[in-house]
């Protein structure tokens, strides 16, 4: 938990920042665009029914109508969290490698075990996928009762959560709409984190050789998860398998790379690097 929390600590600044662009840019596109709205309804004299032709039908405005005009100001920011957290996923290791005085020395030589390094790591970039979209999730109600402010009551139509998330795509893959989605977005994603974090390991633990095989690494766990569903055809309704059959090879496949790589991980940061 210490070292969760210093990899939490190295990077709250980063956090915040991006949460405070993402409040920023969603709170500023509803107040623009809302009273944007309603001076056009004043003027062009849009009454008793009348459609705007943004898509509504009673000339009234919902939550959901202005996210989906105003998208772009709401996925800008999504899509460079999501940016800077890819970049992230690299600097995690790298920066204690190449950052001040080789910070990882340090870390190597504490009296724990090392694959304590290496799930701290992970889960710190967990916590803050989830902690982004647990603050996104949280401005929509907030961002809601602003538009509800400012747009009176027989001009706007009510919106449900579900409308409001799926006003966007980018809202639409943060937030699935059931649970077997959510694992398989976010299953897959955490599949690529600890496939990558076995790459970096391999470069750092052979170096200029290394960075050969963490390619070849990261195109054998690609292939393994992709093969499944292109070479056995689960878009092919005639195929030899059912489609419950090849998710559940595809379920194996996932999760050999996920065992395999934190297993090599783990004996790579044990056993190979040293400091």
């Amino acid at each position: 938990m210490k070292l969760v929390h210093m990899e939490v600590n190295r990077f709250k600044y980063i956090l915040l920042g991006l949460m405070g662009i993402t409040a920023l840019c969603q709170f500023g596109a509803v107040i623009w665009w809302t009273k944007w709205w309603i001076n056009e309804w004043v003027e062009d004299g849009l009454q008793n029914g009348a459609s705007f032709g943004y898509g509504g039908t009673s000339g009234k405005l919902s939550f959901f109508e202005m996210i989906y005009n105003t998208q772009i100001l709401f996925i800008a920011p999504i899509l460079l969290s999501v940016g800077v957290l890819a970049i992230y996923v690299f600097l995690i290791w790298y920066r204690d490698w190449f950052g001040r005085d080789t910070f990882i020395y340090r870390l190597l030589t504490l009296p724990t075990a090392r694959q304590h390094i290496y799930f701290a790591k992970v889960t710190a970039i967990l916590l803050f996928v989830f902690g982004l979209v647990s603050f996104q999730l949280a401005l929509l109600p907030v961002e809601e009762f602003i538009f509800n402010l400012i747009v009176p009551l027989n001009l706007r139509e009510p919106s449900t959560l579900l409308d409001i998330i799926k006003s966007t795509q980018a809202l639409t893959i943060l937030t699935p709409g059931n649970f077997d989605e959510f694992l398989v977005s976010y299953g897959l994603g955490i599949m690529a984190v600890l496939a990558i974090f076995t790459a970096i390991l391999i470069e750092r633990s052979y170096r200029r050789i290394g960075i050969l095989y963490a390619v070849l690494y990261l195109t054998i766990c690609s292939l393994a998860v992709i093969l499944p569903i292109v070479s056995l055809g689960l878009n092919v309704m005639d195929g030899y398998l059912y489609p419950n059959e090849i998710f559940v090879i595809e379920l194996v496949m996932c999760i050999c790379v996920v065992a395999i790589s934190v297993w090599l991980g783990c004996r790579l940061l044990a056993k190979k690097i040293t400091v």
